[in-house]
């Protein structure tokens, strides 16, 4: 990996989790009224639910910095968690068939 930074473990929901926001998905918090987390909800660039997104996966993507949000807006991959991610074949975005 570039500058020296040893690969990370990530379990497979949060492998899933980092190429939907790959792909141009993004993670939205819910929020009680005291500030706290109750809820974060993955969605895809085509707007679906991934289910594997719970609270626990979410804390564990923001602790080892591989989602970050910017202005308050939602969670997006950063370059981090970009790099972390091991490439699969289903994972194309484009609609050509093999």
């Amino acid at each position: 990996m570039p500058f020296g930074h040893p690969p990370v473990n990530i379990s497979k929901s949060q492998q899933r989790t980092l190429h939907a926001l790959a792909q141009g998905g993004r993670i939205l918090l819910e929020r009680d009224q005291k500030g706290g987390l109750i809820a974060a909800e993955c969605l895809t660039h085509t707007g679906f639910v991934l289910p594997d997104c719970t609270l626990e996966v979410f804390k564990a993507l923001k602790r080892r910095r591989l989602v970050i949000s910017r202005g308050g807006g939602p969670y997006r991959i950063t370059r981090e968690g970009a790099l972390c991610l091991r490439s699969q074949g289903d994972n194309r975005t484009s609609s050509r068939a093999w």
